[in-house]
Protein backbone atom coordinates (compact mmCIF):
# COMPACT_ATOMS: atom_id res chain seq x y z
CA UNK A 1 0.00 0.00 0.00
CA UNK A 2 2.90 2.24 0.96
CA UNK A 3 4.79 1.65 -2.74
CA UNK A 4 1.28 3.64 -4.22
CA UNK A 5 1.88 6.80 -2.54
CA UNK A 6 3.16 9.57 -4.08
CA UNK A 7 7.35 9.87 -3.08
CA UNK A 8 6.90 13.70 -2.90
CA UNK A 9 5.65 15.83 -0.52
CA UNK A 10 4.06 18.19 -3.43
CA UNK A 11 1.97 14.76 -4.96
CA UNK A 12 1.04 13.97 -2.06
CA UNK A 13 -0.70 17.42 -0.57
CA UNK A 14 -2.24 17.77 -3.90
CA UNK A 15 -3.30 14.20 -3.32
CA UNK A 16 -5.09 14.55 -0.20
CA UNK A 17 -6.80 18.04 -1.50
CA UNK A 18 -8.31 15.96 -4.45
CA UNK A 19 -9.23 13.14 -1.83
CA UNK A 20 -10.94 15.65 -0.06
CA UNK A 21 -12.39 17.47 -2.02
CA UNK A 22 -13.66 13.76 -3.73
CA UNK A 23 -15.12 12.91 -0.38
CA UNK A 24 -16.85 15.94 0.00
CA UNK A 25 -18.40 16.14 -3.43
CA UNK A 26 -19.40 12.51 -2.44
CA UNK A 27 -21.19 13.76 0.44
CA UNK A 28 -22.80 16.15 -1.07
CA UNK A 29 -24.43 14.47 -4.18
CA UNK A 30 -25.28 11.76 -2.26
CA UNK A 31 -27.37 14.24 0.27
CA UNK A 32 -28.84 15.68 -2.43
CA UNK A 33 -30.18 12.42 -4.11
CA UNK A 34 -31.40 11.42 -1.09
CA UNK A 35 -33.01 14.71 -0.27
CA UNK A 36 -34.67 14.66 -3.72
CA UNK A 37 -35.76 11.61 -3.45
CA UNK A 38 -37.37 11.72 -0.31
CA UNK A 39 -39.25 14.88 -1.52
CA UNK A 40 -40.37 13.53 -4.95
CA UNK A 41 -41.31 10.17 -2.91
CA UNK A 42 -43.21 12.24 -0.26
CA UNK A 43 -45.04 14.38 -3.29
CA UNK A 44 -46.12 11.51 -4.96
CA UNK A 45 -47.33 10.10 -1.39
CA UNK A 46 -49.65 13.39 -1.80
CA UNK A 47 -50.82 13.34 -5.30
CA UNK A 48 -51.77 9.45 -4.02
CA UNK A 49 -53.57 11.09 -0.96
CA UNK A 50 -55.39 13.94 -2.94
CA UNK A 51 -56.78 11.36 -5.36
CA UNK A 52 -58.01 9.04 -3.06
CA UNK A 53 -59.34 5.72 -3.75
CA UNK A 54 -61.62 6.68 -5.90
CA UNK A 55 -60.12 5.09 -9.27
CA UNK A 56 -59.76 1.87 -7.32
CA UNK A 57 -63.47 2.63 -6.30
CA UNK A 58 -64.72 2.17 -9.43
CA UNK A 59 -63.33 -0.79 -10.13
CA UNK A 60 -65.60 -2.84 -7.45
CA UNK A 61 -68.87 -2.14 -10.16
CA UNK A 62 -67.09 -3.32 -13.35
CA UNK A 63 -67.93 -6.62 -12.04
CA UNK A 64 -66.40 -10.19 -13.12
CA UNK A 65 -67.01 -9.53 -16.67
CA UNK A 66 -64.64 -6.54 -16.83
CA UNK A 67 -61.90 -9.12 -16.12
CA UNK A 68 -61.16 -9.58 -19.55
CA UNK A 69 -62.57 -6.89 -20.99
CA UNK A 70 -59.85 -3.78 -22.26
CA UNK A 71 -62.07 -0.97 -22.46
CA UNK A 72 -63.67 -0.42 -19.50
CA UNK A 73 -64.30 3.64 -19.60
CA UNK A 74 -67.94 2.62 -19.24
CA UNK A 75 -67.19 1.72 -15.32
CA UNK A 76 -64.16 3.09 -14.32
CA UNK A 77 -64.05 6.46 -12.81
CA UNK A 78 -61.17 8.42 -14.48
CA UNK A 79 -61.87 11.69 -13.34
CA UNK A 80 -59.14 13.75 -12.07
CA UNK A 81 -56.74 10.69 -12.64
CA UNK A 82 -53.33 11.21 -13.41
CA UNK A 83 -52.42 8.79 -16.50
CA UNK A 84 -50.43 5.88 -15.27
CA UNK A 85 -52.49 5.63 -12.01
CA UNK A 86 -53.03 2.07 -11.37
CA UNK A 87 -55.70 0.45 -9.10
CA UNK A 88 -56.34 -3.17 -8.03
CA UNK A 89 -59.26 -4.36 -6.13
CA UNK A 90 -58.35 -7.70 -3.54
CA UNK A 91 -61.37 -9.54 -2.30
CA UNK A 92 -60.15 -12.48 0.88
CA UNK A 93 -56.55 -11.99 -0.50
CA UNK A 94 -57.21 -12.26 -4.23
CA UNK A 95 -56.59 -9.86 -6.70
CA UNK A 96 -60.39 -9.26 -8.40
CA UNK A 97 -59.66 -6.14 -10.61
CA UNK A 98 -56.19 -4.72 -11.43
CA UNK A 99 -56.51 -1.33 -14.43
CA UNK A 100 -53.66 1.29 -15.11
CA UNK A 101 -55.25 4.67 -16.62
CA UNK A 102 -53.92 5.46 -20.24
CA UNK A 103 -54.40 8.86 -22.39
CA UNK A 104 -56.76 6.90 -24.48
CA UNK A 105 -58.52 5.32 -21.32
CA UNK A 106 -58.43 2.19 -18.72
CA UNK A 107 -56.09 -0.34 -20.08
CA UNK A 108 -57.35 -3.35 -17.64
CA UNK A 109 -53.56 -4.86 -16.55
CA UNK A 110 -52.95 -9.01 -16.87
CA UNK A 111 -51.10 -9.31 -13.45
CA UNK A 112 -48.66 -12.75 -12.85
CA UNK A 113 -48.61 -14.84 -10.07
CA UNK A 114 -45.93 -12.71 -8.17
CA UNK A 115 -47.82 -9.21 -8.87
CA UNK A 116 -50.55 -10.50 -7.24
CA UNK A 117 -48.24 -11.68 -4.14
CA UNK A 118 -47.25 -8.35 -4.34
CA UNK A 119 -50.09 -6.26 -4.14
CA UNK A 120 -51.69 -9.01 -1.66
CA UNK A 121 -48.36 -8.02 0.65
CA UNK A 122 -49.02 -4.32 0.25
CA UNK A 123 -49.87 -2.96 4.47
CA UNK A 124 -53.28 -1.63 4.52
CA UNK A 125 -52.21 1.37 6.19
CA UNK A 126 -52.65 4.46 4.32
CA UNK A 127 -49.26 5.00 3.51
CA UNK A 128 -47.09 4.54 0.50
CA UNK A 129 -45.31 1.45 -0.63
CA UNK A 130 -42.71 0.78 -3.59
CA UNK A 131 -43.48 -2.23 -5.44
CA UNK A 132 -42.23 -3.85 -8.62
CA UNK A 133 -45.05 -4.92 -11.08
CA UNK A 134 -43.75 -6.86 -14.27
CA UNK A 135 -45.93 -5.58 -16.14
CA UNK A 136 -45.35 -1.84 -15.25
CA UNK A 137 -42.38 -1.63 -14.01
CA UNK A 138 -42.02 0.47 -10.09
CA UNK A 139 -44.57 1.52 -8.63
CA UNK A 140 -45.88 3.70 -5.35
CA UNK A 141 -48.98 2.34 -3.74
CA UNK A 142 -51.30 3.17 -0.97
CA UNK A 143 -53.71 0.24 0.35
CA UNK A 144 -57.64 1.40 2.17
CA UNK A 145 -60.03 -0.40 3.40
CA UNK A 146 -63.23 -0.75 0.97
CA UNK A 147 -67.04 -0.24 2.29
CA UNK A 148 -67.33 -3.87 0.66
CA UNK A 149 -64.75 -5.16 3.51
CA UNK A 150 -62.72 -5.60 0.29
CA UNK A 151 -58.99 -3.57 0.31
CA UNK A 152 -58.56 -1.11 -2.69
CA UNK A 153 -55.07 -0.41 -4.00
CA UNK A 154 -53.87 3.10 -5.99
CA UNK A 155 -50.52 3.51 -7.54
CA UNK A 156 -48.71 6.19 -9.14
CA UNK A 157 -45.48 5.31 -11.26
CA UNK A 158 -41.91 5.93 -10.06
CA UNK A 159 -40.29 6.61 -13.64
CA UNK A 160 -40.64 10.60 -13.01
CA UNK A 161 -38.90 10.39 -9.79
CA UNK A 162 -36.72 7.71 -10.25
CA UNK A 163 -36.26 9.40 -14.25
CA UNK A 164 -35.30 13.33 -12.08
CA UNK A 165 -32.67 11.39 -9.34
CA UNK A 166 -31.26 9.79 -12.29
CA UNK A 167 -30.75 13.13 -13.95
CA UNK A 168 -29.45 14.58 -10.82
CA UNK A 169 -26.78 11.63 -10.47
CA UNK A 170 -25.65 12.90 -13.86
CA UNK A 171 -25.45 16.14 -13.22
CA UNK A 172 -23.82 15.70 -9.74
CA UNK A 173 -21.56 13.70 -11.48
CA UNK A 174 -20.26 15.90 -14.34
CA UNK A 175 -20.00 18.85 -12.03
CA UNK A 176 -18.30 17.30 -9.40
CA UNK A 177 -15.73 15.54 -11.95
CA UNK A 178 -15.01 18.92 -13.45
CA UNK A 179 -14.70 20.60 -10.46
CA UNK A 180 -12.33 17.82 -9.10
CA UNK A 181 -10.51 18.19 -12.04
CA UNK A 182 -9.62 22.26 -11.94
CA UNK A 183 -9.35 22.02 -8.13
CA UNK A 184 -6.26 19.21 -8.57
CA UNK A 185 -4.81 21.40 -11.43
CA UNK A 186 -5.34 24.85 -9.42
CA UNK A 187 -4.17 22.94 -6.10
CA UNK A 188 -0.97 21.63 -8.16
CA UNK A 189 -0.05 24.62 -9.14
CA UNK A 190 -0.79 26.30 -5.82
CA UNK A 191 1.15 23.81 -3.55
CA UNK A 192 4.15 23.89 -6.42
CA UNK A 193 3.82 27.86 -5.58
CA UNK A 194 4.10 27.21 -2.10
CA UNK A 195 6.61 24.62 -1.90
CA UNK A 196 9.18 26.61 -4.23
CA UNK A 197 10.83 28.04 -0.79
CA UNK A 198 11.31 24.21 0.27
CA UNK A 199 12.54 23.26 -3.24
CA UNK A 200 15.29 25.36 -3.70
CA UNK A 201 16.72 24.33 -0.20
CA UNK A 202 16.45 20.85 -1.12
CA UNK A 203 17.96 21.97 -4.40
CA UNK A 204 21.07 23.33 -2.75
CA UNK A 205 21.26 20.22 -0.12
CA UNK A 206 21.93 18.24 -3.45
CA UNK A 207 24.42 20.53 -4.71
CA UNK A 208 26.01 20.40 -1.06
CA UNK A 209 25.82 16.51 -1.22
CA UNK A 210 27.40 16.25 -4.12
CA UNK A 211 30.54 18.20 -3.06
CA UNK A 212 33.65 16.15 -1.85
CA UNK A 213 34.22 17.52 1.87
CA UNK A 214 36.51 15.10 3.10
CA UNK A 215 39.69 17.03 2.49
CA UNK A 216 40.49 19.96 0.40
CA UNK A 217 39.28 23.32 0.44
CA UNK A 218 35.77 23.44 -0.01
CA UNK A 219 33.56 26.12 -1.73
CA UNK A 220 29.67 25.55 -0.43
CA UNK A 221 27.17 26.83 -3.16
CA UNK A 222 25.21 30.14 -2.70
CA UNK A 223 22.54 29.55 0.45
CA UNK A 224 19.41 28.70 -0.02
CA UNK A 225 17.23 31.63 -0.41
CA UNK A 226 15.24 32.90 2.29
CA UNK A 227 11.40 33.39 2.90
CA UNK A 228 9.47 34.91 5.59
CA UNK A 229 10.60 33.69 8.92
CA UNK A 230 7.24 33.46 10.19
CA UNK A 231 5.86 30.25 7.89
CA UNK A 232 7.51 26.87 8.20
CA UNK A 233 9.28 27.20 4.98
CA UNK A 234 11.59 30.23 5.86
CA UNK A 235 12.29 28.81 9.29
CA UNK A 236 13.29 25.63 7.31
CA UNK A 237 15.16 27.95 5.18
CA UNK A 238 17.15 30.06 8.03
CA UNK A 239 17.95 26.82 10.10
CA UNK A 240 19.35 25.37 6.44
CA UNK A 241 21.31 28.16 5.87
CA UNK A 242 22.98 28.69 9.36
CA UNK A 243 23.98 24.97 9.17
CA UNK A 244 25.68 25.80 5.85
CA UNK A 245 27.72 28.50 7.70
CA UNK A 246 28.90 26.25 10.52
CA UNK A 247 29.79 23.15 7.86
CA UNK A 248 31.95 26.12 6.16
CA UNK A 249 33.64 27.42 8.79
CA UNK A 250 34.52 24.06 10.34
CA UNK A 251 35.72 22.95 6.89
CA UNK A 252 37.92 26.05 6.50
CA UNK A 253 39.47 25.94 9.72
CA UNK A 254 40.05 22.03 8.71
CA UNK A 255 41.29 23.40 5.46
CA UNK A 256 43.63 25.96 7.21
CA UNK A 257 44.79 23.15 9.68
CA UNK A 258 46.23 20.53 7.04
CA UNK A 259 47.52 23.38 5.15
CA UNK A 260 49.40 24.23 8.31
CA UNK A 261 50.21 20.13 8.76
CA UNK A 262 51.03 19.85 5.63
CA UNK A 263 53.61 22.69 5.69
CA UNK A 264 55.27 21.48 9.01
CA UNK A 265 55.55 17.71 7.63
CA UNK A 266 57.33 19.70 4.16
CA UNK A 267 59.38 21.94 5.88
CA UNK A 268 60.41 19.62 8.83
CA UNK A 269 61.13 16.52 6.32
CA UNK A 270 63.55 18.94 4.06
CA UNK A 271 64.66 20.56 6.99
CA UNK A 272 65.39 17.04 8.39
CA UNK A 273 67.40 15.26 5.42
CA UNK A 274 70.84 17.63 5.73
CA UNK A 275 71.33 16.52 9.50
CA UNK A 276 70.20 13.03 8.96
CA UNK A 277 72.45 12.59 6.10
CA UNK A 278 75.28 14.12 7.76
CA UNK A 279 74.98 11.64 11.04
CA UNK A 280 74.65 9.01 8.60
CA UNK A 281 78.21 10.43 6.52
CA UNK A 282 79.87 10.88 9.77
CA UNK A 283 78.90 7.35 11.14
CA UNK A 284 80.55 5.69 7.99
CA UNK A 285 83.43 7.65 8.36
CA UNK A 286 84.20 6.68 11.79
CA UNK A 287 83.60 3.05 10.55
CA UNK A 288 86.33 3.98 7.93
CA UNK A 289 89.15 4.69 10.30
CA UNK A 290 92.47 2.66 10.07
CA UNK A 291 93.05 1.84 13.41
CA UNK A 292 91.43 -0.53 15.09
CA UNK A 293 87.65 -0.01 17.31
CA UNK A 294 86.49 -1.71 20.02
CA UNK A 295 83.98 -4.15 18.92
CA UNK A 296 81.06 -2.14 21.26
CA UNK A 297 81.65 1.11 19.41
CA UNK A 298 82.01 -0.51 15.51
CA UNK A 299 78.45 -2.20 16.72
CA UNK A 300 77.29 1.28 17.89
CA UNK A 301 78.36 3.04 15.07
CA UNK A 302 77.11 0.14 12.72
CA UNK A 303 73.61 0.72 14.23
CA UNK A 304 73.64 4.40 13.72
CA UNK A 305 74.51 4.22 10.06
CA UNK A 306 71.26 2.07 9.65
CA UNK A 307 69.00 3.49 11.81
CA UNK A 308 70.16 6.79 10.34
CA UNK A 309 69.54 5.76 6.73
CA UNK A 310 66.07 4.06 7.43
CA UNK A 311 65.76 7.70 9.30
CA UNK A 312 66.32 9.26 5.56
CA UNK A 313 64.00 7.30 3.77
CA UNK A 314 61.16 7.91 5.98
CA UNK A 315 61.97 11.67 5.88
CA UNK A 316 61.95 11.75 2.27
CA UNK A 317 58.80 9.33 2.08
CA UNK A 318 57.00 12.32 4.36
CA UNK A 319 58.28 14.89 1.80
CA UNK A 320 56.72 13.11 -0.94
CA UNK A 321 53.52 12.44 0.59
CA UNK A 322 53.88 16.14 2.08
CA UNK A 323 54.28 17.37 -2.05
CA UNK A 324 51.38 15.05 -3.03
CA UNK A 325 49.17 16.53 -1.03
CA UNK A 326 50.00 20.06 -1.49
CA UNK A 327 48.90 18.78 -5.30
CA UNK A 328 52.52 19.41 -6.55
CA UNK A 329 51.80 18.03 -10.58
CA UNK A 330 54.20 15.10 -11.19
CA UNK A 331 56.40 14.36 -14.37
CA UNK A 332 54.20 13.55 -17.67
CA UNK A 333 55.42 11.33 -20.26
CA UNK A 334 55.23 8.01 -22.10
CA UNK A 335 56.28 4.97 -19.42
CA UNK A 336 56.30 1.67 -20.16
CA UNK A 337 55.11 0.27 -17.68
CA UNK A 338 55.99 -3.85 -18.85
CA UNK A 339 59.25 -2.65 -18.87
CA UNK A 340 58.83 -1.24 -14.89
CA UNK A 341 57.05 -4.58 -13.93
CA UNK A 342 60.24 -6.37 -14.95
CA UNK A 343 62.30 -4.48 -13.07
CA UNK A 344 60.28 -4.63 -10.11
CA UNK A 345 59.97 -8.54 -10.16
CA UNK A 346 63.70 -8.99 -10.77
CA UNK A 347 64.90 -6.57 -7.62
CA UNK A 348 61.99 -8.33 -5.66
CA UNK A 349 63.34 -12.02 -6.67
CA UNK A 350 66.50 -10.54 -5.51
CA UNK A 351 65.73 -9.82 -1.96
CA UNK A 352 62.61 -12.06 -2.02
CA UNK A 353 64.31 -15.52 -2.91
CA UNK A 354 62.24 -17.66 -0.72
CA UNK A 355 59.31 -16.61 -2.32
CA UNK A 356 57.82 -18.15 -5.72
CA UNK A 357 57.61 -15.04 -7.87
CA UNK A 358 55.27 -15.38 -11.29
CA UNK A 359 54.51 -12.76 -13.80
CA UNK A 360 51.79 -12.60 -16.35
CA UNK A 361 52.16 -9.84 -19.15
CA UNK A 362 50.38 -9.44 -22.65
CA UNK A 363 52.46 -9.36 -25.52
CA UNK A 364 52.03 -5.43 -26.44
CA UNK A 365 54.47 -3.13 -23.92
CA UNK A 366 51.65 -1.22 -22.07
CA UNK A 367 52.46 2.16 -22.46
CA UNK A 368 51.03 4.48 -19.85
CA UNK A 369 51.41 8.40 -19.65
CA UNK A 370 52.79 9.69 -16.17
CA UNK A 371 56.20 10.20 -13.65
CA UNK A 372 58.42 7.07 -14.25
CA UNK A 373 60.26 7.02 -11.04
CA UNK A 374 57.18 7.35 -8.98
CA UNK A 375 55.36 4.82 -10.75
CA UNK A 376 58.69 2.53 -10.22
CA UNK A 377 57.95 3.40 -6.42
CA UNK A 378 54.42 1.99 -6.53
CA UNK A 379 55.62 -1.09 -8.25
CA UNK A 380 58.14 -1.66 -5.69
CA UNK A 381 56.11 -0.81 -2.45
CA UNK A 382 52.95 -3.11 -3.51
CA UNK A 383 55.77 -6.27 -3.76
CA UNK A 384 57.89 -4.71 -0.67
CA UNK A 385 54.87 -5.02 0.77
CA UNK A 386 54.02 -9.24 -0.19
CA UNK A 387 57.42 -9.67 0.53
CA UNK A 388 57.77 -8.75 3.88
CA UNK A 389 54.04 -9.63 5.45
CA UNK A 390 53.96 -13.45 4.33
CA UNK A 391 56.02 -16.17 5.09
CA UNK A 392 58.42 -18.01 2.50
CA UNK A 393 57.41 -19.79 0.25
CA UNK A 394 54.32 -18.35 -0.27
CA UNK A 395 53.33 -17.58 -3.93
CA UNK A 396 53.57 -13.67 -5.51
CA UNK A 397 52.27 -13.14 -8.86
CA UNK A 398 52.05 -9.94 -10.80
CA UNK A 399 49.30 -9.65 -13.68
CA UNK A 400 49.54 -6.56 -15.87
CA UNK A 401 46.02 -5.75 -18.47
CA UNK A 402 45.89 -2.98 -20.97
CA UNK A 403 42.46 -1.76 -21.74
CA UNK A 404 40.92 1.15 -23.44
CA UNK A 405 43.14 4.00 -22.03
CA UNK A 406 43.98 2.06 -19.11
CA UNK A 407 46.45 -0.28 -17.41
CA UNK A 408 45.61 -2.28 -14.99
CA UNK A 409 48.01 -4.19 -12.70
CA UNK A 410 47.32 -6.87 -9.84
CA UNK A 411 49.64 -8.35 -7.59
CA UNK A 412 48.06 -11.32 -5.89
CA UNK A 413 49.70 -13.63 -2.84
CA UNK A 414 48.18 -16.28 -1.14
CA UNK A 415 49.44 -15.46 2.57
CA UNK A 416 47.78 -15.46 5.58
CA UNK A 417 46.16 -12.38 4.14
CA UNK A 418 45.54 -8.58 6.13
CA UNK A 419 43.77 -8.70 9.69
CA UNK A 420 40.21 -7.43 9.70
CA UNK A 421 40.73 -4.92 11.65
CA UNK A 422 43.16 -2.89 10.19
CA UNK A 423 42.04 -3.75 6.25
CA UNK A 424 39.91 -0.63 5.84
CA UNK A 425 42.77 1.65 7.09
CA UNK A 426 45.38 -0.41 4.49
CA UNK A 427 46.42 2.97 3.07
CA UNK A 428 46.72 5.08 5.81
CA UNK A 429 49.92 6.48 7.05
CA UNK A 430 51.31 4.60 9.76
CA UNK A 431 49.58 1.48 9.22
CA UNK A 432 51.10 -2.05 10.01
CA UNK A 433 49.87 -5.55 10.40
CA UNK A 434 52.08 -6.40 13.80
CA UNK A 435 53.82 -3.07 15.14
CA UNK A 436 56.63 -5.87 16.51
CA UNK A 437 57.79 -6.02 13.16
CA UNK A 438 58.73 -2.49 13.22
CA UNK A 439 62.49 -3.16 14.02
CA UNK A 440 62.42 -6.45 11.78
CA UNK A 441 61.48 -4.68 8.85
CA UNK A 442 62.05 -1.39 9.23
CA UNK A 443 59.01 0.05 7.90
CA UNK A 444 56.82 3.07 9.17
CA UNK A 445 53.54 2.17 7.53
CA UNK A 446 53.94 4.76 4.70
CA UNK A 447 54.41 2.13 1.90
CA UNK A 448 51.01 1.73 0.71
CA UNK A 449 49.88 5.59 1.98
CA UNK A 450 52.54 6.76 -1.27
CA UNK A 451 50.95 3.65 -3.38
CA UNK A 452 47.76 5.14 -3.08
CA UNK A 453 48.52 8.86 -3.27
CA UNK A 454 51.17 8.52 -6.65
CA UNK A 455 47.97 6.39 -8.19
CA UNK A 456 45.68 9.08 -7.47
CA UNK A 457 48.00 11.69 -8.64
CA UNK A 458 48.16 10.04 -11.73
CA UNK A 459 44.07 10.06 -11.99
CA UNK A 460 43.76 6.33 -10.74
CA UNK A 461 42.52 4.30 -7.92
CA UNK A 462 43.83 1.52 -5.69
CA UNK A 463 41.74 -1.18 -3.82
CA UNK A 464 42.63 -4.44 -1.86
CA UNK A 465 40.57 -7.79 -1.72
CA UNK A 466 41.97 -10.26 1.23
CA UNK A 467 41.28 -13.38 2.80
CA UNK A 468 43.10 -15.95 4.41
CA UNK A 469 44.79 -17.57 1.24
CA UNK A 470 44.18 -14.75 -0.71
CA UNK A 471 45.24 -10.93 -1.33
CA UNK A 472 45.31 -9.17 -4.03
CA UNK A 473 46.00 -5.43 -4.39
CA UNK A 474 44.23 -3.78 -7.99
CA UNK A 475 45.68 -0.53 -8.88
CA UNK A 476 43.98 1.56 -12.13
CA UNK A 477 45.83 4.04 -13.97
CA UNK A 478 44.00 6.16 -16.77
CA UNK A 479 40.62 7.49 -17.40
CA UNK A 480 38.88 4.28 -18.37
Amino acid sequence: MRSLLPHTLRARLTLGLVVLLAVSCAAVGVAAVLELNGFLTNRLDQQLADAGNRFAVSLEHQGETAKDDHDGDEHADTRRQATGTFGARLVDGTVTNAAVVRSTGTLNVDLTTGDRERLRAVPVDGRGHDIGLSALDEYRVIATRGLDGDVLVTGLPLEPVEAAVHRLELVSAIVFGAALTAAGVAGALWVRWSLRPLSRVAATATRVSELPLASGEVALPPRAPESDPRSEMGQVAGAFNRMLGHVEDALTKRHASEERLRSFAADASHELRTPVASVRGHAELALLHPGPLPPEITRALERIAAESTRMGAMVDDLLLLARLDAGRPLESAPVDLTRLVLDALTDARATGSGHRWELDLPEDPVIVTGDEHRLQQVLANLLSNARLHTPDGTKVTVTLEAGAGTALLRVHDDGPGIPEDIRHGVFERFTRADRSTKAATGGAGLGLSIVAAVVEAHGGSVRVESAPGSTTFTVRIGDG
